[in-house]
């Protein structure tokens, strides 16, 4: 009773049910006991790819394009703010220039006259970039079904997430985001380029072609 235990995790990490005691031989010869692991600050080992390793920091560091079109960025926001905090995953410096940005999230619905620019912004976003459209009204044009509406910017630029709802929660946002940071670490190539695969063009509010 008197004996007291130190460690009291120390029966289990000592002894396994499927393997012979640490410190005896098994044929009823005791041994010199093995020593059990512990930190001593030098460094440990990692085997991995490197393309596993790109991934996870591509994915764990992505920083969108300020390019809120509508109601929808609202909600883009909050997602940035205390309550939901896109910062837990890396993605909360969004950027004014789209030159320092790997993701757009197309928040609201898009009309004709802005989609020139949306692409714009687009080509200038350096390469890898992923898209996601938040929103009904930028994923199939919403309760906007005329003319002036773009029904569903997958038509201009590639989609890789579509995150539904008028106007979608911050939580479905988040989901949202951590859908393409699954599909950035399996390796999941951005869909096809709609204007390359169409073979449309889409001309600038000056008159280039984009």
């Amino acid at each position: 009773m008197g004996l007291e235990i130190k460690n009291p995790w120390e029966p289990v990490q000592t002894y396994s049910n499927n393997q012979t005691p640490r410190g005896h031989s098994g044929q009823g010869q005791a041994t010199a006991p093995i020593a059990m692991h512990h930190k001593d600050g030098n460094f440990g080992i990692l085997t991995t790819q490197v393309s596993k390793i790109i991934e996870w920091g591509r994915s764990s560091s992505l920083w969108p394009a300020t390019f809120g079109l509508a109601c929808c960025a609202i909600e883009m926001m909050s997602a940035s703010a205390d309550r939901w905090d896109l910062a837990r995953f890396g993605a909360e410096v969004f950027r004014a220039s789209p030159r320092q940005a790997d993701l757009m999230i197309v928040a609201g619905r898009c009309s004709i006259k802005m989609a020139p620019i949306l692409r714009q912004i687009y080509d200038q976003m350096p390469e890898p970039k992923w898209v996601i459209s938040m929103g009904a009204c930028a994923s199939c044009g919403g309760v906007f079904n005329n003319y002036a509406i773009v029904q569903g910017v997958d038509k201009i630029v590639p989609v890789d997430v579509f995150v539904p709802g008028c106007p979608p929660t911050p939580d479905m946002l988040l989901f949202g985001f951590n859908e393409l940071q699954r599909k950035i670490r399996a390796g999941i190539p951005n869909p096809p380029d709609p204007l390359k695969a169409s073979g449309l063009k889409l001309f600038g509010p000056i008159g280039e072609e984009l």
